[in-house]
């Protein structure tokens, strides 16, 4: 495969930004907020790539990344009245925190059991939602009042109900995670961590601590995960515990393998592509995930590695 052209590369990631900045101006109403929740969930899917495409550890427990952000960021504006910068901050820090301690706890493992290490801890903290019902809404969930959701920057009140605010809020956050991710995975440290997926006995022989290294890419995963279930929360209002349950944990994987793990825009393209599958078959019929799986049956045999993985392969070496 060919190195990847830095200017070719960025000027593709930008180029996808400019996109979808211009797509706000033109798309339908229902298409402008559809896809504002696909920006937020490919930030969700861009954490997840992270941890499984580069550095080889499938996970069955993102879901409480997400879960910890979202809460984080849900509660602090509910029962303690925080602002929304306040708010995402506690999101991002719950992330990244419960990211720490299940790195250091999980990491022992690999493999099989590190997936399934990661799937009962999510499960914990799924069953730790549903007795705080109280405070968290158990089963129902909770609703994040409107008069809540306003950013206020300076002088200026930015109410993220709006759906202008609310798809550039989204574009904006996709936007600094698809070039941060882009910007690690060019890295010096992103090249360790592909070392590490390809052959970790060797990378230790070369004296990288590989336990370190990918601690911190569980941490990094994590916060991103955290990101995109606090903006979700705070976007378009509504903190629920079936976003921590393993349904949530598999979906990322799933939107990563579409699009293609260990590329940069892969999640972005398997999200979009599995969010307007299931939109337009569900529309026509109740036996929409038979239609939904034949279109995977079928994607998986012509693009065994996803869509940019395959024409990453075969056409594109450069694709980052």
């Amino acid at each position: 495969m060919k190195e990847a052209s830095p200017a070719k590369a960025y000027v593709l990631h930008l180029g996808v930004i400019a996109l979808l900045f211009a797509l706000s101006f033109v798309l339908p109403e229902y298409h402008h907020g559809l896809l504002a929740r696909i920006m937020v969930l490919a930030v969700f899917a861009m954490g997840y790539n992270m941890l499984f495409g580069y550095v080889g550890l499938l996970s069955l427990g993102h879901a409480m990344f997400f879960s910890a952000g979202l809460y984080g960021a849900g509660l602090a504006v509910i029962h303690l009245g925080w602002s929304v910068p306040a708010a995402f901050a506690a999101g991002l820090a719950c992330g990244a925190v419960l990211a720490l301690v299940i790195g250091v706890l999980a990491l022992r493992t690999s493999g099989v059991a590190f997936m399934i290490v990661t799937m009962m801890f999510a499960q914990v903290f799924y069953l730790i939602i549903l007795y705080f019902a109280a405070w968290t809404g158990g089963d129902q969930g909770l609703v994040v009042p409107q008069s809540a959701r306003v950013l206020v920057l300076g002088d200026t009140s930015l109410g993220l109900t709006n759906p202008t605010v609310r798809y550039m809020s989204a574009l904006v956050l996709f936007s600094i995670v698809l070039l941060v991710t882009l910007a690690v995975v060019r890295s010096r440290y992103g090249r360790v961590l592909v070392a590490i997926r390809e052959n970790e006995e060797r990378t230790k022989m070369l004296g990288y601590d590989t336990f370190s290294n990918r601690l911190a890419a569980v941490v990094v995963s994590g916060t991103i995960c955290a990101a995109s279930g606090a903006a979700y929360a705070l976007l378009f209002g509504y903190v629920g515990s079936t976003f921590a349950s393993v349904q949530y944990s598999i979906l990322p994987l799933l939107w990563v393998l579409l699009g293609g793990a260990a590329t940069t825009l892969g999640p972005l393209i398997g999200t979009l592509f599995m969010y307007y599958v299931v939109d337009v078959t569900s529309g026509y019929t109740s036996a929409y995930l038979l239609i939904v799986g034949i279109a995977l049956i079928l994607l998986v045999l012509f693009f065994p590695k996803g869509v940019l993985g395959t024409i990453r392969q075969r056409w594109l070496g450069w694709l980052p």
